[in-house]
């Protein structure tokens, strides 16, 4: 592989993080005003509207902490095989997860 192969290689991946990060952001976006005119528009009283909205509000705070979680995940996981192992370092731990797999090949 030559450098221009890698330079190449590194910038498809940047590309491939900004168009997810993108993505992310407006489903975020767009979750958050579908919500606020499903609440909004809907016909109830003032104060079983404020209480629908302080409800959804907390559920989809909840549902972002739990995606963003799984996403954080991810991305470590992705982190973690583009670096390759971990064990070869010094300061590697014993339960280096690298080393059950080369223990398993």
């Amino acid at each position: 592989m030559n450098l221009l192969d890698l330079f190449n290689q590194n910038k498809k991946k940047a590309s491939k993080k900004q168009t997810a990060k993108i993505a992310a952001i407006g489903a975020g976006i767009g979750t958050a005003v579908g919500v606020a005119a499903g609440v909004l528009l809907a016909p109830k009283s003032g104060k079983e509207t404020r209480e629908n909205i302080t409800k959804t509000t907390k559920e989809t705070l909840e549902n972002v902490k739990e995606g963003l979680i799984v996403a954080k995940e991810k991305i470590e996981e992705m982190v973690k095989k583009e670096k390759g192992c971990c064990c070869n370092e010094a300061s590697a731990s014993e339960d280096c997860e690298c080393q059950d797999d080369k223990e398993a090949e």
